[in-house]
């Protein structure tokens, strides 16, 4: 026969033995951290060591108010749900894209679209349409923290703002939205630029860096999670506005160029100069130029060489790792991955996954590039003899249909399918939205697609950018492009008439060997000079440019 009430008073001993440990850990707490132990004070802001809850069994003791008030501000507090919740919630937004911290600051409850707004600045300006102005002050953090590693683009800034280079030029910009373009935007403004700024990807806007620049009186169109619709309306805008008629494009990708040519064709004669970064929009330049279309200048910002050895190949080494971290937490040693593509970038990617212990192999259409990539180590077969082995599919090519549904088919349980190139039409996402599959949310621009044999492949950002869609880039490496781009709007804007023709152009290498030169100091580097007999020997001016306009 058990003792039940023995039982009941070793209970109640140790009930009341926690009651008096409780108090002991909150006069501990407040010792430490020399606050009040008081009603007041919020569980939600003591260590988890403070809050933990007992796993054994204890008696639910009835907590006694001096009155009616205390019991109020007591039922504030949350309950043991209500933490739960909570921890779910900052657990979801630390998975979220590259800012998370600004799931702090946003409402994220709030599903009204930007457009349905009405929003000023401090100024009084409303020309324009971003997710919360009120979260300008924490966009002007990240933008202070993205200037301390861009002192090259700073230095250019102060070098050139008393001369005013781009006085007079109107700059319609179509790129993504961080807070390292805005220290380019910013920069742009500095030297005489009136700019009108949207994102060229739905998901890389920085919602409080958008918000910091529309305070600053930069017209911004954009925001994170656009619809297709509202990307068309926000490139729209900026370009189709009363008494400003842009003279100058900025691009990423070529959206805006070609709603520019197809829409507005007179404004499109009228502009001096087009200055494009992608690979993408380069092809689509080329196009317009075989065709006898390209009626303007453009510059080929992508080719140039600090784009393609630094931004394409060092920054993608090391935001591929960061975005496929933050997404799916997964760990790279001992998995199969195949790299679509081995140019600046897949040999970024590839270099960087190859480090952490990943079996890595590469497809390619240039054997040129194959060949490197075979003498760096890699296998290089076709995408369809190895799809079903795979743990990753990362795309770097910048074309379309590089995986199909027919590849995604074949794929195994598990595997992750992202894209690196700038083009959403690498992974026919198309092609998955279909009655027989299911999408499920896992977190923000991570989805499951599953079949209907309960096959679970996990796709990234909709198949569009990675990097910036679900992680951060390198401030530093992005200052190498974004000073490269400031100079060939410089270039294209002062260039006398004659000089460019209506074509496509590689900046020239002397620009390139200037931009490299302003980011030496970063690393206290000294450069050797040619004396006068070397110079001759070579053939080169002993100030450069050192290599030939044909050097990629």
């Amino acid at each position: 026969m058990t003792d039940s009430g023995g039982d009941a008073k070793v209970e109640v001993k140790q009930a009341s033995k926690e009651f008096k440990e409780s108090e002991n850990v909150a006069e501990k707490y407040s010792a430490i951290t020399g606050t009040k132990n008081d009603v007041n004070m919020n569980v939600g802001e003591l260590p988890a060591a403070f809050t933990a809850v007992p796993t054994h069994k204890s008696v639910k003791k009835q907590i006694q108010f001096a009155n009616q008030e205390e019991k109020q501000e007591f039922s504030k507090f949350p309950t043991k749900t209500g933490r739960r919740s909570l921890s779910r919630s900052i657990s979801q937004s630390s998975t979220d894209s590259y800012s998370s911290a600004a799931s702090y600051t946003d409402s994220s409850d709030d599903e009204t679209s930007p457009r349905e707004k009405s929003q000023v600045n401090s100024k009084g300006s409303s020309d324009f349409c971003v997710k919360n102005i009120k979260q300008a002050e924490f966009g002007r953090r990240e933008i202070e923290i993205a200037e301390q590693d861009m002192s090259a683009l700073i230095s250019l800034r102060k070098r050139a703002q008393g001369e005013k280079p781009l006085a007079g030029a109107k700059v319609v910009g179509c790129t993504h939205i961080t807070a390292q373009t805005a220290v380019l935007i910013e920069t742009l403004v500095a030297l005489g630029a009136q700019c009108r700024w949207t994102a060229c990807n739905i998901y890389s806007t920085q919602n409080e860096v958008a918000a910091a620049l529309a305070e600053s009186g930069v017209t911004v169109f954009a925001w994170k999670g656009e619809s297709e619709d509202d990307f068309w309306w926000c490139i729209d805008r900026c370009v189709n506005t009363e008494g400003w008629q842009a003279n100058m494009i900025l691009d990423d990708g070529g959206d805006l160029t070609h709603w520019v040519y197809k829409k507005y064709p007179s404004v499109f004669k009228k502009v001096r100069g087009i200055v494009e970064e992608s690979v993408t929009g380069v092809h689509r330049l080329y196009q317009l130029s075989k065709a006898g279309k390209l009626c303007v200048p453009a510059m080929n910002v992508n080719d140039s060489v600090t784009k393609q050895k630094f931004d394409n190949l060092y920054c993608c080494r090391e935001s591929i790792l960061d975005g496929l971290k933050r997404t799916t937490d997964v760990m790279f040693g001992g998995k199969q991955v195949v790299v679509c593509g081995y140019g600046e970038v897949g040999k970024g990617c590839c270099s960087a996954l190859k480090a952490l212990g990943a079996i890595v192999c590469v497809t390619e259409i240039d054997p040129i590039c194959a060949l490197q990539a075979c003498m760096d180590g890699f296998r290089v077969l076709k995408l369809n003899e190895v799809v079903r082995q795979m743990d990753m599919v990362i795309t770097c090519t910048g074309n379309k249909n590089v995986v199909t549904r027919e590849h995604l088919d074949r794929m195994k349980n598990g595997c992750i399918v992202c894209n690196m190139g700038h083009s959403n039409t690498e992974i026919d996402v198309a092609s998955l939205r279909t009655p027989e599959l299911t999408w499920e949310r896992v977190r923000s621009q991570v989805d499951h697609v599953i079949w209907p044999d309960g096959k679970r492949v996990i796709l990234l950002a909709e198949g569009r950018l990675l990097n910036l869609s679900c992680s951060t880039v390198p401030s530093f490496v992005l200052s190498i492009t974004a000073t490269t781009q400031a100079l060939a709007l410089i270039e294209l804007y002062n260039a006398p008439e004659g000089r460019y023709k209506q074509d496509v152009y590689l900046l020239p290498k002397k620009m390139d060997e200037y931009v490299a030169s302003l980011h030496l100091p970063n690393f206290d580097a000294h450069l050797t000079e040619l004396s006068d007999e070397q110079a001759k020997y070579m053939g080169l001016n002993k100030n450069g440019p050192f290599k030939p306009n044909y050097y990629r």
